[in-house]
């Protein structure tokens, strides 16, 4: 009985460096086109956690006709910043102003997107339409 040798043949290091090279070469080409994608998708972050803040506000009013200033008293539960340990979130979010009829809620950026200085700025008020105040 013959028996069959199967070679399988792989790459060498130098041909594998040349594909990591190229690679890496496309990124540095793609990137700067999607850097504004990184933004955007950001700012819905801030979109969401402020419209889900004007519910809450809104629920809270209808119990208690007023608004409140302690966003744990409604229970929004600000999420974890990349500042700290294990944190995803981009956006301090705050209620700064309350009067009885109405209130003013920002999503401040804690991270400089495209590195300009600028961190972006989002606002709501009981209209539940966040408004992009400082654009990153």
């Amino acid at each position: 009985m013959k028996t069959q040798n199967f070679y399988l043949k792989g790459m060498t290091l130098t041909e594998l460096l040349v594909v990591l090279a190229i690679v890496g070469i496309l990124l540095l080409l793609a990137f700067p086109v999607l850097k504004p994608l990184f933004s955007i998708a950001h700012g819905l972050e801030a979109q969401t956690n402020l419209k889900h803040l004007a519910s809450l506000q809104e629920s809270h009013y209808l119990r208690m006709n007023r608004y409140t200033d302690e966003i744990g008293a409604i229970g929004f539960e600000q999420a974890k910043l990349v500042t700290e340990e294990n944190g995803t979130a981009h956006y301090q979010i705050e209620v700064v102003e309350v009067t009885k009829g109405d209130f003013l809620a920002r999503a401040t950026s804690i991270t400089d997107f495209d590195g300009d200085g600028t961190f972006n700025v989002w606002e709501v008020d009981k209209s539940k339409i966040p408004r992009e105040i400082v654009a990153d």
